[in-house]
């Protein structure tokens, strides 16, 4: 194999990748019971797939086509710290605004920590 096939294979790999990730967060979204599993499925597996996708683009255009896109680096870089505490914060407001859990749900770890920080207000 040459130089060439092998950054085509890299590249294509990274975006097939990342394209199944995509796929498991669809089916994460029409499978999962509720808003803070859903959540967690979009917000990790699109999160990655959207990198690998965009990284096998930029590894192809820049090794392959000789062409040096700065965007689709800074669209990595962006995705990798917007997404991660957007899905946070989406979780946090569902789990303030009152949504539900499963009823498959084992654990509730905030559970503890907001009738502390209630018992501190009333104070």
């Amino acid at each position: 194999m040459t130089e060439m096939e092998i950054v085509k294979f890299f590249a294509g790999l990274f975006i097939l990748i990342g394209a199944f990730l995509s796929l498991v967060t669809a089916f994460g979204l029409i499978r999962l019971p509720d808003v803070y599993t859903r959540n967690h499925a979009a917000s990790k597996s699109a999160t990655m797939g959207v990198m690998l996708v965009l990284l096998g683009t930029f590894l192809y255009f820049w090794l392959i086509e000789h062409h040096f896109n700065s965007r689709l680096l800074l669209g990595v870089a962006f995705i990798f710290l917007t997404s991660p505490v957007a899905g946070h914060l989406i979780a946090r407001a569902a789990y303030n605004s009152g949504v539900k859990l499963s009823d498959r749900t084992v654990q509730d770890d905030l559970a503890k920590a907001r009738k502390k920080m209630k018992a501190e207000e009333k104070l």
